[in-house]
């Protein structure tokens, strides 16, 4: 059992110094909170303490190779733990984020993340999305809505040829095109296999510019 432990935490630093390589420490303690304050406050299942390196934050992870390094803005729709808006504002330093979470609850668990982690490109907004006014580059969503609701809900806060990034699970295609996306110039389902990672499904939604 103590063998296992430390295979799990190597594995993890491994993990985290090379998907936040500016921020791995800050990535392992974000884990620890998310094991523990999170699971507390019934933000994430008590299931999850043992897999949510794997199974949250390394999920998250594929999502922020379709971001550039620096000089965009990114909104993260329904963030609740801060998945996943924490996990590109630690693996994207160079870029602004904004949290967008109605639930008081969850804002205050935020709050505390953004605090404990010292991160300085975070701005957290506590509404629904169809009430947030601004313009972001890039508008990102885990676990939120059917792809109709989501555009109907957020696609204001995308700039001008800027992209709506929703992740998906196995079904993504058969929602793409069961679903009215004709407000999108450009749709495309990015399908991205990082090293020994899962392979993450990704729906973009481009707006015209």
């Amino acid at each position: 059992m103590c063998c296992g432990d430390a295979s799990l935490s190597v594995s993890r630093e491994t993990s985290s110094a090379r998907y936040f390589p500016e921020k791995s420490g800050e990535a392992l303690t974000y884990a620890d909170l998310l094991t523990t304050t999170a699971i507390q406050r019934g933000l994430i299942g008590p299931r999850e303490a043992d897999r949510v390196w794997e199974r949250h934050i390394e999920n998250c992870i594929p999502l922020t190779t379709l971001l550039p390094e620096q000089n965009a803005t990114v909104a993260d729709v329904g963030s609740g733990a801060g998945l996943p808006g924490i996990v590109i504002a630690l693996a994207k330093p160079g870029l602004k984020v904004t949290l967008i979470e109605p639930l008081q609850r969850r804002v205050e668990f935020l709050y505390e993340v953004v605090d404990a982690l010292k991160i300085n490109n975070v701005e957290i907004i506590r509404a629904k999305s169809e009430v947030v006014k601004g313009s972001y580059n890039f508008v990102t969503a885990r676990a939120v809505a059917p792809l109709p609701r989501l555009v109907q809900t957020t696609w204001h806060l995308v700039a001008p040829g800027g992209s709506l990034l929703a992740m998906k699970g196995e079904s993504a295609a058969a929602e793409m095109a069961e679903s009215d996306l004709s407000a999108a110039a450009k749709t495309h389902l990015h399908e991205i296999k990082l090293d020994d990672l899962p392979l993450a499904r990704i729906v973009e939604l481009q707006k015209a510019g």
